[in-house]
């Protein structure tokens, strides 16, 4: 998602030096608009194909503490959409903190809160503490103290301490709680604290009786290891809180088509879905792959996971077993349930371009294009009268077939040579396409080159709108945001959803 009629300062001329990464003209945005979209598309400590890790970082920095400062109310609203909205977890953890510290530092109330909606699984407490400990010392604000405290007493129980409670984290549990002291919610909570701590300080007390979970892992973890292949009750698994990552290290052998079986029943919908080529290596029965296929392909069940469509198309690619490819299309399909059907003529344009390559999920299966291409073709298969373009130096228009899969026409796209990886030349790329469309939609990074022009929008009259989704959050833009040119952030299903509101006459909303 992201928010639409982002108010930009336009450069008037060349001399103040303001251009895009390949020297095209360029237009800075406010405040609030920056760090939004930096935010929707940073991966914290990762590299894009323009800007370094180091300096993309310091500018996200800077701008939380500027905003959160300036704008608190809009700053408390934005972080908790950040983590639960956009899925973002190191953006808005970072967020928090940083925010936190710039509004304690200016005696700006309300980061307790924040701080403690950025957290959202058990092993972020940890990261948080970790973070600052890193970057600002051990002095904790009471804010940070406080928000992490409550956190934790909504996130910590047995089954979150067994699965990321580990002695590879330089903040363990136990340090979180000594940090924090956060108040148990209940008898049993309390018994968690105490063994959390005596985990962490290496003191050989039992756990509580009340902790039953603990107690059935360490039956398992007392078995010999020659006898552990044999036990494959998914219920005596999941009363231990075993994990697929816990299995595989307690059998301490490689996972065969049995050991699958048994921690399918239990797996979460983000494990299923990364584990698909796993499972045709393992050799899993048809019958177990059907109980796989039914709960990927499950509207509630994909609803619930809030996985992005992106990595649908990872799946696919990963897989090599045509057994996945109808349940993974479905998903797909209820994964995109808000792409709206535009009628009249859209140009879609996709840019293939060089600085595209760079990734767009963290663990690199998916680059900026592969996000854009799925997202643009998802959005043709929904309009009366598409033209999808990929356009780099060169541009080429790409013929849509009705009725056709969102996954099968995206690897049409790749396999017919429609990623060219060269420059970014968007503008020529509007005007060698723009022929009475109705409005123009272009998935791209911003970095255009330049030709001379303006801007890039000003290719298209100034009465058809054209939406822009920049895919890599960097601080110029292509193209100034006012009357009918709209820049959003990021890639979700919900974002092509502005697109009828907007043409409907709401203007200058944020998505929270």
């Amino acid at each position: 998602m992201a928010k639409f009629n982002l108010k930009l300062r336009q450069n008037r001329g060349r001399a103040d030096g303001t251009v895009t990464a390949e020297g095209g003209p360029g237009f800075t945005r406010e405040p609030r608009a920056e760090l939004f979209l930096l935010a929707v598309s940073n991966m914290v400590g990762e590299d894009t194909f323009y800007e370094g890790a180091a300096g993309r970082d310091a500018r996200f920095r800077d701008l939380v503490a500027a905003v959160a400062v300036a704008d608190p109310d809009w700053f408390a609203r934005f972080v908790p959409w950040l983590r639960a909205g956009a899925m973002l977890r190191s953006a808005s953890v970072v967020a928090a903190l940083e925010g936190a510290r710039a509004q304690v530092a200016a005696g700006v109330p309300g980061s307790r809160a924040v701080v403690n909606a950025a957290l959202q699984r058990a092993d972020e407490p940890g990261e948080a503490l970790a973070y600052w400990l890193g970057r600002h010392g051990r002095t904790l604000p009471k804010p940070v103290k406080r928000g992490v405290a409550d956190a934790v007493g909504r996130l910590y129980h047995e089954r979150s301490l067994l699965k990321y409670d580990s002695d590879s984290n330089a903040v363990r549990f136990g340090d979180v709680i000594d940090l924090t002291h956060p108040a148990a919610k209940d008898e049993r909570q309390g018994d968690l604290f105490r063994h959390a701590l005596d985990r962490r300080h290496k003191r050989d007390n039992p756990p509580p009786a009340s902790l039953t979970v603990l107690a059935a892992r360490a039956e398992l973890m007392a078995m010999p290891v020659e006898q552990r292949r044999e036990i494959t009750d998914p219920a005596v698994l999941g009363a231990a809180g075993m994990t697929w990552e816990a299995l595989a290290g307690w059998r301490q052998t490689t996972m065969d088509a049995a050991a699958w079986e048994a921690i399918i029943p239990t797996m979460g919908y983000l494990a299923l879905l990364r584990n698909l080529r796993n499972f045709d290596r393992a050799g899993v029965s048809d019958a177990a792959a059907e109980t796989v296929a039914a709960t990927l392909s499950d509207p509630g069940a994909v609803a619930r996971s809030r996985v992005l469509p992106m990595r649908f198309l990872s799946a696919y690619n990963a897989a090599p077993s045509l057994r996945w490819a109808y349940p993974l299309e479905k998903a797909l399909q209820h994964a995109l349930v808000n792409v709206p059907a535009l009628d009249g003529r859209t140009l879609i344009l996709i840019d293939t371009s060089g600085s595209m390559t760079s990734g767009f999920s963290k663990d690199g299966t998916l680059r900026c294009w592969d996000a854009a291409t799925v997202f643009g073709l998802a959005l043709a298969a929904r309009a009366q009268d598409p033209t999808v373009v990929s356009f780099s130096n060169a541009s080429r228009v790409f013929p849509t077939v009705a009725g056709e899969s969102v996954l099968a026409v995206v690897r049409r796209f790749k396999d017919g040579g429609y990623f060219y990886g060269g420059g970014t030349e968007t503008e020529k790329a509007v005007r060698t396409h723009y022929d009475r469309h109705d409005r123009v939609v272009i998935l791209t990074d911003e970095q255009a080159y330049w030709h001379g022009s303006a801007d890039v929008a000003a290719a298209v009259p100034a009465r058809v709108p054209v939406f822009t989704w920049n895919l890599a959050g960097y601080r110029v833009g292509h193209s100034p945001t006012v009357g009918n040119r709209h820049t959003f952030g990021g890639l979700s299903d919900a974002a092509f959803a502005m697109i009828p509101l907007i043409e409907a006459g709401s203007r200058d909303h944020w998505p929270f």
